[in-house]
């Protein structure tokens, strides 16, 4: 099937669906409330909801109904109904969404199967998913996975947007907003606590400083649990959480078309993170050839009995330190004046993200790898100008400059214990094994560099009331430069044994972490662009098509090479297209939003995860694909019959393969056929085939207290993923069932919203399923439990 016959055929469809709501269209009913604008959202059962849901998609406001792009919304009353405060989170709102975190730095993000996959992060690869906070481009994923503080709406931006939002967004972009300040007095807390020891407090205050001129926002929060994991080694809990953010705003308006917005921040998290679950084993490989030196003959040598394979007793064993702990803090600028016809705007910011973990390497509590580990300082300068039209305009348009510089320090350590000659020399001699790696410490440095400058623009033309067309196009010049070295640290020195000895020793440990050093550097230039038809076929239906053409850049692989691997990685190039109707009937009760889509990528970058059969170690760097496509279909529809009941529902389908990919890494139950392997038209890494939310809000007055009427209100979201494989070898041993999360919340408020009370239940049918699955060479497999069944109560005020 040809991407225009399936594009055409799903168009044909969900238009087809779509009549029977416009036939309505013209009756009339009470106003929708604000969330019902946008499917993907919970709805807003609050009396005081009214209008649509406004979006700053094409950079300057609109409603999202009128954006002819695929895009979700999730405002502060959807998060407020669910308790959300995180991108984990949120991505149960919204189908095409994926978030995978093995910790924060280690955090994936991808939308429709694309961005990026579930190896781990390198720090020369860039994301896919473009995550930007007040207008401002977060360059690591892992800056965005504090606590969101205060926040106004989220944007999940469907498909490329590299003409507005920059290079890496060949996926989607997250838009996120927060609550600006205010001239009004404004107070709002709320304090929630919870089993497993949670407890969050947030609070948030704004007012006017001086007069109608300066007003500032002060907002923090503070989120402590207890793990969710024993580590049997000494009786204490892991995957706990802890987070503080702080958040300033300063809003400056000397008159009325100038503005000045100054924003600085500051988050701390600390987590008692990672402990590993063994959560199986397999000691042949698939054609039943036994696995030499397979895991629980390294533990049967050792004389350690490891834990049972039952990954749901949420247990773990570790001898060594392990955290996840970082900092991220940054301030920034934004100008907005006000010229009449047109609007000029300017941002300014500098940010610095700070990671410093800890892991233990061998998933057992024996001193095999007693450190393997990458901290981080990261730090970014971002600058943007740029000039929107304003007002009714045959022609509305965005142009402007953008400039982004950043630097990722990495520092590496990778450790070896008293266990680790054992574990992985057991047929070479004592003596040499003990030499190489008891108390051998390698650490490295690294320094990709990123220096970008673009030029964009972006115009609509309103050719009639109704039919409109956007061509965007960008043009961006990147220099990216860094340089790699791993020295040896600690450890038997070579030079105080035998010249034999001494060689052996040297042999062994360029297997595990060799001694090297390069540099490398190179430019890119890259063009943008967009095409975008859409046509109003009655007054609230809308139906579009887009043509985009986006750009990933390159990559730096600043880690230990094999042989024929280069440090620089090619830039992704992509196609993409799209169809969609956007419609809205019953004086907007009802909203019904449909996509189709495909995407063609050519040099699609992924980080590879390199095993050998009977392998002493493995290797992490980054390659390209030659191809990979994704297809399919989305679905969002929200319903508000009443004010005070509310329901949505999302469906995403999402076919993404491989599409030439014959050199992958092989699996390991399969190593001994050799370590490649043929994956042409087999399913990405990471991607679920379905997705699907439900959700529904209902209130339901009860009396009055104190003169204010009372209301009883529900909560439900309920959201499932099918089978998808977790792994970049595509191993049947990685493959995660589908499973189906539920979430619920009861509480009493008032209709004037100045308190409210709350029961609430996150996985309240406990459903146990893992976030990943990861098999190694040895055999064992481990994995990433999805949190239990949490419950609590919130109480809110507003004043």
């Amino acid at each position: 099937m040809t991407k225009h016959l399936f594009l055409t055929t799903l168009s044909l469809t969900a238009m087809t669906s779509a009549l029977p709501a416009l036939a309505f269209a013209d009756e009339k009913a009470a106003p929708a409330s604000a969330a019902s604008a946008v499917p993907s959202t919970a709805a807003d059962a609050d009396p005081e909801g009214g209008g649509d849901i406004v979006v700053t998609a094409r950079r300057r406001a609109e409603s999202a109904q009128d954006v002819p792009i695929a895009l979700s919304v999730v405002d502060d009353k959807a998060l407020a109904a669910t308790g959300n405060y995180s991108l984990a989170q949120i991505q149960q709102l919204v189908p095409s969404l994926q978030v995978f975190s093995f910790n924060p730095r280690n955090t994936n993000v991808n939308i429709r199967g694309l961005g990026s996959n579930v190896a781990l992060t390198n720090d020369g690869l860039e994301n896919g998913v473009g995550i930007y906070i007040d207008n401002v481009y977060y360059g690591r994923v892992a800056q965005s996975q504090f606590d969101l503080v205060d926040l106004q709406q989220v944007e999940v931006l469907r498909g490329p947007q590299g003409t507005l939002f920059g290079k890496n967004t060949t996926a989607g972009a997250i838009n996120i907003t927060t609550r600006a300040p205010s001239f009004d007095p404004e107070l709002s807390a709320e304090a929630s606590f919870g089993d497993y020891g949670y407890r969050q407090l947030r609070a948030s205050a704004s007012g006017a400083l001086i007069g109608d001129v300066v007003a500032a926002r002060l907002s923090i929060a503070d989120t402590r649990r207890d793990g969710f994991l024993t580590n049997v080694h000494d009786g204490s809990d892991s995957a706990n959480y802890y987070n503080f953010s702080l958040r300033g705003q300063l809003l400056v308006k000397p008159s009325d078309r100038l503005s000045i917005k100054l924003i600085g921040d500051y988050s701390h998290q600390k987590q008692h993170h990672v402990l590993q679950v063994l959560s199986g084993f397999f000691g042949t490989y698939d054609d039943g050839t036994p696995i030499a030196n397979n895991f629980l003959n390294r533990t049967s040598r050792a004389g350690y009995t490891p834990l049972p394979f039952t990954p749901f007793a949420r247990l773990g064993d570790s001898d060594s330190p392990y955290q996840a702990n970082m900092k991220s803090y940054g301030a920034s600028g934004q100008i907005d004046w006000d010229l009449g016809r047109a609007a000029l705007t300017s941002i300014t910011a500098y940010r610095w993200w700070d990671w410093d973990p800890a892991n233990d390497g061998d998933a057992t509590g024996l001193p095999v790898v007693t450190k393997s580990q990458q901290a981080n300082l990261q730090r970014q300068f971002s600058q943007e100008v740029r000039l929107a039209s304003k007002g009714d305009n045959r022609v509305d348009y965005v142009v402007g400059a953008y400039y982004f510089w950043q630097i990722v320090k990495g520092y590496g350590a990778v450790a070896y214990g008293s266990a680790a000659p054992n574990w992985y020399l057991p047929t070479t001699s004592a003596a040499v094994a003990n030499a190489a790696l008891n108390g051998f410490e390698a650490n490295s440095t690294s320094t990709p560099t990123t220096h970008s400058a673009a030029l964009f623009g972006q115009a609509t033309w309103n050719a009639t009331s109704r039919l409109k067309l956007t061509l965007g196009l960008r043009y961006t010049h990147e220099k990216k430069e860094g340089a790699y070295n791993q020295f040896w640290v600690a450890g038997t020195d070579p030079a105080t044994l035998s010249p034999a000895a001494a060689g052996a020793v040297i042999a062994i440990r360029n297997q595990f972490n060799p001694v090297t050093s390069y540099s490398t550097s190179f430019t890119d230039d890259s063009l943008s662009l967009l095409a975008n038809l859409s046509y109003k076929i009655a007054p609230d239906a809308l139906i579009y098509a887009t043509y985009s053409r986006g750009s990933k850049s390159g990559g730096l692989n600043l880690t230990s090479l094999p042989a024929g691997v280069t440090p620089d990685v090619r830039p992704e190039r992509v196609n993409a297209y799209e169809v969609g109707l956007k419609a809205q009937a019953l004086d907007k009760r009802l909203t019904a939003n449909l996509a189709a889509f495909w995407t063609d990528i050519s040099d699609y970058q992924t980080a590879i995860t390199e095993q050998a059969p009977g392998g002493l170690t493995y290797r992490q760097y980054i390659s390209n694909i030659s191809s990979v496509r994704s297809r399919g279909a989305e679905a969002d529809l929200s319903f508000t019959p009443t004010r005070l009941v509310s329901i949505n529902a999302s469906a995403s389908y999402t076919d993404a393969v491989y599409v030439e990919y014959p050199n992958a890494p092989q699996a390991p139950e399969r190593l001994d056929l050799g370590s490649i392997q043929n994956l042409n038209g087999k399913s990405l890494a990471g991607v679920p085939k379905f997705t699907y939310t439900l959700g529904a809000d209902i209130a339901q007055p009860v009396g009055r207290i104190a003169g204010q009427a009372l209301q009883v209100y529900g909560h439900a979201d309920f959201a499932h993923r099918s089978s998808l494989n977790t792994s970049s070898t595509n191993s049947r041993y990685a493959q995660v069932p589908g499973y189906g999360v539920l979430n619920a919340r009861v509480g009493v408020r008032p209709e004037n919203g100045r308190w409210d009370l709350s029961v609430w239940a996150r996985n309240l049918t406990n459903t146990k399923y893992f976030q990943t699955l990861a098999p190694a060479n040895t055999g064992v497999i481990t994995a990433l439990l999805g949190d239990p069944r949490t419950v609590g109560a919130t109480l809110r005020i507003k004043l």
